[in-house]
């Protein structure tokens, strides 16, 4: 049978302004999601309902993310196909090019992957996947459009927004090889609201110093990109570690990506 895949977009956090709780515990955030024309890969293919749901990882980072019932791809799988009472099951195939814990969105992007591929290979209504989304993760929502977006709320209310100007800008990602557990970080923001977020260029990612203190060597990641040549602009994404810096040319990205440390995780894409 003929299996369908697709690209699950490295998500990317241009800015990230942190203004409190919500009542139900978690972050009041507002941020503007980017993501980028690379990121894991996810195979999908039809399989009888008796055969169910069934997932396989590959990839440098297959070792690292958990295989288990408790893997957000199935998770997501399972829910969706709850919500629109099918009966089919299907064969799910992860390639995870990402590292894990790295602020990149990587598992909710994935999640979003499945949501997109299912609903094709199903042929069910998209409503179903816009339903599911929001009860598998604030950044899942995002994910599932991949496109430039407002977030607000927990970063799940979102207002797409049109950046031209972004759309196939060189990036360069840059991750110091260590996991990093968002409610860890988020436990560490000095709970001070230093103001909303507007231009984001202007803006902040209040997260940088909490993942900082935890992981010292994210301060070194932006130091080195912040000084290479044709860099604009350089920033940590979510709650880390990996940082990002866009670029004024491919010929400048690519030659800060070839003096990338060893002991570093680097992937010089595109925004979309």
């Amino acid at each position: 049978m003929t299996a369908a895949s697709e690209i699950a977009p490295a998500k990317l956090n241009l800015a990230l302004h942190v203004r409190g709780k919500l009542p139900d515990g978690r972050h009041s955030i507002e941020t503007l999601f980017a993501f980028c024309t690379d990121g894991d890969r996810l195979t999908v293919e039809e399989q009888s309902s008796s055969d169910g749901l069934s997932l396989s990882v590959t990839g440098p980072f297959a070792a690292e993310l958990a295989q288990d019932d408790d893997n957000l791809v199935l998770t997501a799988a399972r829910a969706l196909r709850d919500a629109a009472s099918v009966a089919a099951g299907a064969a799910l195939l992860l390639d995870k090019l990402l590292p894990i814990a790295s602020g990149l969105g990587g598992g909710s992007a994935d999640a979003a992957a499945a949501l997109r591929l299912l609903t094709s290979l199903w042929r069910i209504d998209p409503r179903f996947a816009l339903d599911v989304a929001p009860t598998l993760g604030s950044d899942v929502p995002a994910c599932l459009l991949s496109l430039p977006a407002r977030g607000e709320g927990a970063g799940d209310q979102l207002s797409p927004i049109s950046l031209p100007e972004l759309s196939g800008m060189p990036v360069l990602l840059v991750n110091p090889r260590v996991p990093l557990s968002t409610p860890a970080v988020f436990g560490r923001w000095s709970g001070v609201d230093h103001g909303p977020l507007g231009d984001w260029r202007d803006g902040r990612n209040d997260l940088e110093e909490p993942a900082i203190s935890l992981v010292p060597q994210i301060g070194s990641v932006l130091a080195w990109l912040s000084t290479q040549p044709g860099a604009s602009f350089a920033r940590m994404s979510g709650s880390g570690a990996t940082c990002f810096a866009l670029f004024e040319s491919d010929e400048a990205r690519d030659a800060a990506a070839d003096g990338v440390p060893r002991e570093w995780w680097r992937l010089a894409t595109f925004l979309r």
